[in-house]
């Protein structure tokens, strides 16, 4: 991609000027992006967790999958899902995360409202159909959900990358860590100065939609607000660390997933 061009991606906060509505739209019609995410292999999640409600916003309720801790605790775990949805596979990355974030909540956010695809064309249309004011409204009412002392990081994958980052510039001063992977960056620098935490992007070099110049702009654009970001690259594609993607990399997801686990463990000031 030259530079001076702009390709909307299934992670993306929209240009200035354009709703994320037709920001999403746009992916959605994109043959060359759906034909690049194979449907998730079948996978049913029976474990620790259970599925809550709780009261957004705009006057309306949502749901969120909820790991809670062992012991009282005001740290919260923000997981949010791929264009697939809240599914099965996303329950099952909290619970890693549960497991291994000792005294840490974990709550995965459902930006889709109960709905989950099968197919990449349905995924297209759900993501489509994803109006920014409702996720924002679903993503107020979790951090009120956590309460008024809650020390909030966030992490999310493709779609949920980018709204990870939008939960770091939601969440205020709660906001303590952000991991975002191949995630659309936010590209307005005043918005960006208003981050109470730095985050760890992880990125893949063979992406055809977040590719390198996204990454490399997105850490220009942190350096402008004067906060700080660690880039890490891995040479491989888009979705990598997914195991239900014929993209998969065992080895590069376990590595970022390391990377992941020691930001949150420092960023959550956790011992061990």
């Amino acid at each position: 991609m030259s530079v001076g061009q702009t390709k909307t991606t299934c992670c993306s906060r929209p240009t200035v000027g354009a709703g994320a509505t037709e920001a999403f739209a746009m992916l959605a019609t994109n043959e060359d992006f759906s034909g690049g995410h194979d449907a998730p292999l079948p996978y049913t999640y029976e474990g620790q967790g259970e599925m809550i409600e709780f009261k957004t916003t705009d006057g309306q309720t949502a749901k969120a999958f909820e790991i809670k801790s062992n012991v009282r605790s005001d740290k919260y775990l923000f997981v949010i899902h791929e264009w697939w949805g809240l599914n099965d596979y996303i329950k099952k990355e909290a619970a890693t995360f549960a497991n291994e974030l000792k005294g840490v909540n974990i709550i995965a956010l459902d930006l889709y409202d109960g709905q989950v695809a099968g197919t990449p064309d349905e995924a297209g249309k759900l993501m489509q159909a994803v109006k920014s004011e409702r996720a924002e409204a679903i993503i107020k009412g979790a951090l009120l959900h956590a309460g008024p002392n809650a020390k909030v990081s966030s992490v999310g994958w493709c779609f949920g990358g980018g709204w990870s980052l939008q939960t770091a510039l939601l969440a205020g001063p709660k906001a303590v860590g952000c991991v975002m992977y191949y995630g659309m960056p936010e590209k307005d620098v005043a918005k960006l100065k208003t981050l109470n935490t730095d985050v760890l992007g992880i990125f893949a070099t063979q992406d055809k939609w977040i590719n390198p110049e996204v990454a490399a702009q997105f850490q220009k654009d942190m350096a402008a607000a004067k906060e700080k970001v660690t880039i890490k690259n891995y040479d491989a594609d888009h979705a990598f660390a997914n195991p239900s993607n014929p993209k998969y990399s065992k080895e590069f997801a376990a590595q970022a997933h390391a990377a992941t686990l020691d930001y949150l463990r420092k960023n959550f000031k956790l011992k061990g």
